[in-house]
């Protein structure tokens, strides 16, 4: 019986038969040869143009560094195959073997900010960054057309694995993704995955293929199939972005704590799964205040956004600004939250007086640094420095009064003085140069205040006081 041309097609590319030579002596230089051709042409591709039109001809868009919109447009006679495969990031092949540390997963992300801008990264932000990407694809200037090379005489598995290996030899990124973008259409899934196995460069390069073209199914399964249950789950634990709904994504989040994580990230998920749970109760009573307008905080202070997917910290000052007063037993209580997530002493009192400050609750703010000593003396302290409070009071706008009281904190005598004059704390300047006992800086100083002031009637008093002895 004459097979027809698809199913000898498919006889030789499913590599599990080798093609019948007469000079067997020679077939292995034979496939060596060949193989180091392809590899050279392949490289060819990427550095040189060629202008012949009897080809088959790739184009390379312009699209910007890391984008995956860039695409391989096959045209040729010989290959009329339906399925399209994107372009090929070049990359290096001298990256170290991937870890999980080292993945684009961060799940303490959920709950930290970017602390050097002063805000709060959601998770989302933190999957999606491509700073933390443990590659970075680069990508020349588009020329107009260049010379492809096929691959379709590597028929049997044995050529196909000997191309894989001198294109790893040639430590050139780009070929290697084109071998393995052939070998993925050609190979079935279990022979790929075994033979990637005992090569990790081409490991390397394939897991980024994958994750670059969003092909999430096949990683999740080369993750499976290599024993990777960590980053299997890591990578099923990103799905949750993907929904919108905050119900569903919270039975998500719940199903994914059956996951094989490890310990650290276990933790991490479980307070995923209780932040968004606490956010979706907070957010269903607080829609409903809102609207029967009798809660008076949300009237002055209308709500700009919804409370659902935010961080914990973004959580935690939405409820120390809203729900400062409330008992510790409900859901929306600023202590719960603390208690519940283990903020530390330092992040929450940070939060507290931001969100304190802003609603210009001074008493509030006075009361975060009350502490009594063991004879029942009360004192203020504070696990910031005060020059940071002083900065973050005058950040919301705090009125003198309430800025010389933590200027007066500050330890260093130098910097004391010059937080007080540059916010206008004219008591403490007063009297540090009463202290100094230097009669002309006061003397220079009272042309700053105003006239006929309280301040300047002090100053006049010190320098009429004969009993203080100047030092000029």
């Amino acid at each position: 019986m004459i097979k027809s041309k698809v199913d000898e097609e498919d006889y030789w590319h499913s590599s599990k038969f080798k093609a019948f030579t007469f000079d067997d002596e020679d077939d292995e230089l034979s496939r060596l040869k060949e193989s180091r051709q392809a590899v050279n042409n392949i490289r060819r591709l990427v550095e040189e143009d060629d202008d012949e039109d009897d080809v088959e001809r790739v184009s390379w868009s312009g699209e910007p560094v890391g984008s995956i919109s860039w695409s391989v447009k096959e045209t040729a006679a010989s290959s009329q195959r339906a399925d399209r495969e994107p372009a090929f990031p070049k990359i290096s092949t001298d990256t170290p073997s991937i870890s999980r540390s080292q993945s684009g997963y961060s799940l303490s992300s959920l709950f930290k900010g970017k602390p050097k801008v002063g805000n709060f990264q959601t998770f989302s932000d933190a999957l999606t960054d491509s700073s933390v990407r443990l590659y970075a694809p680069e990508l020349r200037k588009p020329k107009s057309e260049y010379k492809a090379v096929s691959l379709e005489r590597f028929r049997t598995l044995q050529d196909k694995l000997l191309l894989l290996d001198h294109a790893i030899a040639a430590h050139d990124g780009n070929v290697i993704t084109a071998v393995l973008i052939y070998l993925k259409r050609t190979l079935c899934k279990e022979v790929l995955f075994r033979e990637l196995e005992s090569r990790q460069t081409a490991l390397r390069h394939f897991i980024h293929y994958l994750s670059e073209t969003q092909n999430q199914r096949l990683l999740l399964e080369l993750h499976r199939a290599l024993g990777r249950a960590e980053d299997a789950a890591l990578l099923q634990y990103k799905e949750h972005l993907s929904i919108t709904d905050e119900n569903k994504r919270r039975d998500f989040l719940k199903n994914c704590l059956s996951l094989p994580f490890s310990a650290e990230d276990l933790a991490h998920v479980q307070d995923h799964y209780t932040l968004l749970e606490r956010q979706i109760i907070i957010e269903v009573t607080d829609r409903q205040a809102e609207r029967g307008g009798k809660v008076e905080i949300f009237q002055k202070f209308p709500r700009k956004a919804l409370i659902l997917n935010m961080p914990l910290i973004t959580t935690l000052y939405y409820c120390c600004f809203y729900h400062y007063a409330e008992s510790e037993g409900t859901f929306s209580s600023p202590l719960n939250i603390r208690q519940t997530f283990k903020i530390s002493e330092k992040q929450y009192f940070v939060t507290a007086l931001a969100a304190r400050a802003k609603l210009k609750a001074w008493l509030d703010v006075d009361a975060l640094f009350a502490s009594r000593n063991w004879l029942g003396f009360t004192r203020k302290k504070s696990p910031l420095s005060f020059q940071r409070v002083v900065d973050i009071l005058q950040k919301n706008s705090a009125p003198t009064h309430v800025l010389q009281d933590y200027v007066a904190l500050v330890d260093d005598g130098e910097l004391r003085l010059t937080l007080a004059q540059k916010h206008k704390c004219h008591d403490i300047v007063i009297s540090t140069y009463r202290d100094m006992k230097d009669r002309q800086l006061l003397l220079g100083y009272r042309g700053k205040v105003v006239r006929g002031s309280a301040e300047e009637r002090k100053i006049d008093d010190l320098l009429s006081n004969p009993q203080i002895r100047w030092k000029n």
